[in-house]
């Protein structure tokens, strides 16, 4: 699946001073973010080396059309699969509208992931407000070619159907960070999803959670049934009230009493 990018850009330089500036290829890393490397090989080849969050990409480009103060449209031939078309035209007032095509196929976790959160996209954002920031700094071109490749082929605006590379398997490599960076974000990619599915924020699968309760003692004291302390004195103490005394065998409920005594004067204290 391929992804397409549309950017546009005004810039405060004549056409002419625009466009020559874009013909330096080899200066793109000047201005372009995720650019390391331009090499023109030929007229119509390039050579480009790229690294996008963390993702080290390279590729091999031919020149499709490229028509003084109008366009540039190339397309990959070996490396990463990318086509595309920069158009430039004089909008009056000394002023310059340059736009940018760019249609790209992502390989792999990281490079699928990054395409979800667009980050090639606001890259190529970011890539045109440099240009306009370098060029209207400079208010000149530090270069141009004048030439033209297949001026009339009217080859419009390339699509990864006119490109002729497959890929590069990674062979520039990913750096760890971007392989961290990936599998968080689909990690976190596969639990949104579960939210989606589930309708709501609670995700698909329960979870059995377990929540501490401190424990709660109860006391409960019988219904008529009066409440007794029970006697911490040691054996043979005998209560003021009590006259007899305390028995250990002594089989009545009251300490000290048998069946046959009689408790005078306790005025209900039991």
């Amino acid at each position: 699946m391929t992804t397409k990018v549309e950017k546009s850009i005004l810039v405060n330089v004549p056409l002419s001073v625009a466009y020559n500036q874009w013909t330096q290829f080899e200066e793109f890393p000047q201005f372009m973010g995720g650019v390391q490397e331009v090499k023109q090989i030929t007229d119509d080849r390039l050579h480009w080396v790229a690294e996008i969050a963390g993702v080290k990409r390279q590729w091999d480009a031919r020149i499709l059309e490229q028509v003084p103060d109008q366009k540039v449209a190339w397309a990959a031939t070996e490396g990463a699969t990318n086509a595309g078309a920069v158009t430039f035209s004089d909008v009056g007032g000394g002023q310059t509208s340059v736009h940018l095509s760019l249609e790209y196929e992502p390989e792999g976790l990281v490079e699928k992931v990054g395409d979800k959160l667009n980050i090639v996209e606001n890259q190529a954002e970011k890539d045109l407000e440099r240009f306009k920031a370098f060029i209207e700094s400079e208010g000149y071109a530090t270069g141009a070619w004048r030439g033209s490749v297949n001026e009339g082929a009217a080859v419009g605006t390339p699509g990864v159907e006119s490109a002729t590379s497959h890929g590069d398997s990674g062979k520039a490599g990913v750096s760890g960070k971007a392989m961290a960076a990936g599998a968080a974000v689909a990690a976190g990619a596969a639990v949104a999803a579960a939210k989606a599915r589930s309708g709501s924020d609670t995700p698909d699968e329960t979870v059995d959670v377990v929540v501490p309760v401190e424990p709660v003692t109860y006391t409960t004291t019988p219904t008529n049934t009066p409440t007794t302390t029970a006697h911490t004195e040691p054996l043979g103490y005998t209560d003021p009230l009590v006259t007899d005394p305390v028995d250990p065998l002594a089989t009545d409920p009251v300490a000290g009493r048998t069946d046959d005594d009689t408790v005078q004067g306790d005025s209900g204290r039991l």
